[in-house]
């Protein structure tokens, strides 16, 4: 391809890259005129980005929203809409469009009924033909919680087909992040994997975890911004009024049962019973001090016979405890067919119950209950989010009091609290920046990925050239057939990335992305490369994650860049990739797991299920030599058993390289900023040498188009060759300066060779 048609391929190939979530829908010609201003905005993007999240905190009108949006696409489409709503929800959706005049009906599957907006329970979905439905609007979206669960599977597998689609919720949880990449696998936007792989690292301080990547942030958030629009209170969209939407906030009583201390639990092997953080404590104390947490709740209750109350229990237990103290009170619990919890959460929202009791994960989602100031929780649990929802049930637009809730917990299970708050405070955090996506994006899609210069600077010094650029850009613009040898270890896809530019190759979405990219550098180096001479690849395999993909496995790596590099087309004079040979390098699996923390390096795993257990992933040097017609006479590389003793050899044509000291690195850590998420993980100096050693003469030219902080440069200096490379990010360009810099002048003032290769 000439340079000029490869060049504007290029460009194309990087402004691909920004993602944004494409508009599938339509301007709606009218909508109900119950909706206020904030809300018709909010209706109106939803329709017209076709598929869309409402991430609105409760009480701003979600189910007129929704209806109104359901009646929308129905006469847009001439087919029916479908509400999907958690259990008894349902009767309260029709109450509503009744109350604002949309024509809907509730279906309990089966037969259709004659109407546009069509409403069931998520229970029911089962039961339905969906093919049948234009759209398709979820109330409390939340239940895309679960990455594999069996209800979010079924959501995404069923409505796969369906063109337009709604996710309606109050913010995601914070610590879940994986649920919003489930809302953009429903809608069909991007899947969570991709989403994960794109803007977050994996926290390898606790397992299965993922923090957002600090320079992805500004991408992620416009991206959010593209099909979601997330608020508290009206004025958070525009110049809209909050009157009758600000509420004190909810009154949070916490009630300290004490426990026995006098003596400990056996598995404790203490005298007196401990504050504890785990999950099985917690447990072990409610079970003890059940009696007293249920006195405590039914004083609560009976103290105020006027109010209505909503207890949430976590056992049945707790909930046969209170009942027997408050007679009056009925409960909603898990074995009741769907008819019987239907009935029962019914009599509570119309008034003719006055006391319920129920579990958050039966009526904690989306039941409107604004007649009821008072809720008691029996127990507690680590879920923010549970509480968050339960108390929401009550705390929403039209509640006239201020909402108390009743806390009953343990004294040996503070941190119960403490995980509570600070849960609320990434909450929180989490709406802010939601919201301020909201704001800045204005109707429009903001990429905050940047294109930048291709090459911005050269640095040159006794034996060296340095580029501070784009590598796919600087090496096509370089001689051919100069390069005496080329070593480098790539970005590995998008395992790392480290910086906000478009042109780093390791901002990609996926394998296939990397490669497109990967694949305009890989035939400038065999141009650049002198006939017959190897080109060095440091790779390895790459792990895959449950918690992305759903399975957990080996990604091979390796191999992909084997066949990027034989795979690619002759140039023009007949020049080819080889795969020549490799080496494996040893690493450490006791290393890896404590830096991965892999599930397979586990001890604890082998015991529980060895099938799951795998080892330690090992690294290699791929080589592949440039092979073109005139081949036969290369410029020849020799060794003298001087240079090459024959037991050095032997160490080196082991198909195994041991001995490589994984500390024998340049200092990266000076080189890393607020914009990286993983600290660079250099290629070990004794592998440079080694190549160097064996694959290029005193005097060749050494290039590395993957400078990183100098490592390959540092060394081919070091063992009297020359050195180009080419690095993207500033940081690292800048310490690559000076380390080479600092070699060369070593080299330069000392009277023997400074590389002592084979110690």
């Amino acid at each position: 391809m000439p340079a000029s048609s490869l060049q504007t391929s290029y460009n194309t190939f990087l402004e691909g890259k920004g993602v944004h979530a494409p508009a599938m829908g339509f301007a709606p010609s009218t909508l109900t005129p119950a909706l206020k201003p904030f809300q018709q905005e909010l209706v109106s993007f939803a329709l017209e980005r076709g598929r869309a999240a409402i991430f609105a905190e409760r009480g701003l009108g979600k189910t007129i929203q929704q209806l109104s949006w359901a009646d929308a696409v129905a006469r847009e489409t001439g087919r029916p809409a479908l509400i999907l709503t958690p259990l008894a929800v349902s009767a309260q959706t029709l109450k509503e469009a009744a109350r604002f005049g949309i024509s809907a009906a509730v279906t309990r599957g089966g037969h259709l009924p004659d109407a546009p907006v069509i409403i069931t329970n998520y229970e029911r979905l089962e039961h339905l033909d969906v093919s049948a439905f234009g759209g398709v609007a979820l109330d409390e979206s939340s239940v895309l919680k679960a990455f594999m669960g069996r209800t979010k599977r079924q959501l995404v597998e069923r409505f796969r087909e369906t063109p337009y689609r709604l996710a309606l919720t109050a913010t995601p949880s914070p610590n879940d992040i994986v649920e919003l990449g489930n809302h953009a696998e429903f809608l069909g936007i991007m899947h969570p994997s991709q989403m994960l792989t794109r803007w977050f690292a994996n926290d390898t301080t606790q397992s299965q975890t993922f923090r957002l990547k600090a320079h992805g942030e500004g991408e992620f958030f416009a991206w959010l911004a593209g099909w979601s629009r997330a608020l508290r209170v009206p004025s958070d969209l525009g110049d809209y009024s909050d009157e009758g939407y600000l509420r004190a906030a909810p009154e949070y009583v916490v009630h300290t049962v004490q426990t026995d201390h006098s003596r400990a639990a056996e598995e404790e092997g203490a005298l007196f019973r401990q504050v504890s953080a785990s999950a099985t404590s917690l447990h072990r104390e409610l079970r003890g001090t059940l009696d007293e947490r249920a006195r405590r709740v039914a004083e609560l209750v009976l103290a105020e016979a006027g109010e209505p109350w909503v207890v949430w229990a976590h056992t049945n237990a707790e909930a046969d405890a209170i009942r027997r103290l408050v007679p009056e009170a009925r409960e909603v619990r898990g074995n009741m067919t769907a008819d019987e919890k239907e009935a029962g959460l019914t009599a509570f929202s119309d008034g003719s119950l006055r006391v319920l009791i129920t579990k958050p994960s039966i009526a904690g989602w989306g039941m409107n209950w604004q007649h009821c100031r008072r809720q008691a929780f029996a127990s507690l649990t680590y879920s923010f989010e549970e509480l968050y929802q339960a108390v929401g049930r009550s705390d929403r637009y039209g509640q006239t009091g201020r909402v108390q809730a009743h806390l009953v917990t343990t004294d040996t299970h503070t941190s119960v609290m403490a995980s509570i708050q600070r849960k609320q405070a990434e909450h929180t955090a989490m709406q802010d920046r939601l919201i301020r996506a909201t704001q800045q994006a204005g109707g429009r899609v903001h990429h905050q990925l940047t294109l930048g210069e291709a090459h911005m600077q050269t640095v040159t010094g006794p034996g060296f050239t340095l580029h501070h650029g784009d590598t796919c850009e600087v090496t096509p613009s370089r001689p051919a057939n100069v390069d005496g040898l080329q070593v480098f270890s790539p970005p590995f896809s998008n395992l790392y990335s480290y910086s906000p530019s478009l042109r780093d190759m390791g901002n990609t979405e996926d394998d296939r992305e990397f490669f497109r990219h990967f694949g305009f550098l890989i035939p400038e180096l065999r141009r650049t490369l002198i006939p017959g001479r190897l080109c060095a690849v440091h790779v390895k395999n790459l792990p895959i994650y449950k918690s992305k993909s759903g399975f957990s496995g080996v990604r091979d790596f390796r191999g992909d860049v084997i066949r990027a590099f034989t795979q690619t087309a002759p140039s023009e004079d007949g020049a080819i990739w080889a795969y020549h040979s490799e080496v494996c390098i040893w690493t450490d699996p006791v290393r890896e797991m404590q830096r991965t923390k892999r599930q397979g390096l586990l001890y604890s795993q082998l015991q529980r299920d060895s099938s799951l257990t795998s080892v330690g992933m090992p690294e290699y040097l791929l080589l592949f030599r440039k092979w073109t017609p005139e081949c036969d006479a290369p410029a020849p590389i020799t060794h003298t058993p001087a240079d090459l003793p024959l037991d050095l050899w032997q160490r080196y044509a082991s198909p195994v390289w041991f001995d490589i000291s994984r500390t024998d690195v340049l200092n990266a850590r000076i080189a890393s900023t607020d914009e990286d998420e993983k600290h660079l993980a250099p290629l070990q100096l004794e592998i440079v040498r080694r190549a160097v050693h064996l694959w290029s003469n005193p005097g060749d030219l050494v290039y590395t188009p993957f400078l990183g902080v100098g490592s390959e440069a540092y060394v081919a200096v070091q063992m009297g060759r020359r050195a180009e490379g080419v690095e993207l990010k500033r940081e690292y360009f800048d310490w690559a300066v000076r380390n080479v810099r600092q070699m060369a002048e070593q080299a330069a003032s000392s009277l023997f060779p400074i590389a002592q290769v084979g110690d």
